[in-house]
């Protein structure tokens, strides 16, 4: 009776080390970009917080939205917009009316807003 013996191949163990410390330093190395954040709460007529009101982002310079999303249980929303200097423009659905609120950019903050539903 012949038995087998176990022939795994020293290659990949090699390949392994070599390769390992390129990928982490890759991983490692990536930055993320930089980022500024707006913040808002959706208030209704009786000043408590809406939940599922979509909210539409758009540069004050375009009149397509970039984002749209819709506040959280809480009335919260919030999106991550490119770094730098910007004029944002927030409006809501038709089924919840509510002003143009305007935000304006310098760079990497938070702004924080309300939206005052009608």
């Amino acid at each position: 009776m012949k038995t087998r013996k176990n022939s795994s191949s020293p290659l990949l163990p090699i390949l392994l080390v070599l390769l390992l410390p390129a990928i982490l330093l890759r991983a490692f190395d990536s930055k993320p970009k930089p980022y500024a954040l707006i913040f808002g709460t959706v208030y209704g007529a009786n000043d408590r917080p809406v939940y599922g009101v979509k909210i539409k982002i758009r540069r004050a310079d375009q009149k397509k939205p970039k984002w749209e999303l819709v506040s959280d249980h809480s009335g919260e929303f919030a999106q991550r917009v490119p770094a730098g200097e910007a004029d944002y423009v927030i409006t809501t659905d038709e089924k919840h009316p509510g002003p143009e609120v305007k935000v304006h950019v310098d760079n990497e903050e938070r702004k924080d807003v309300s939206v005052h539903l009608r």
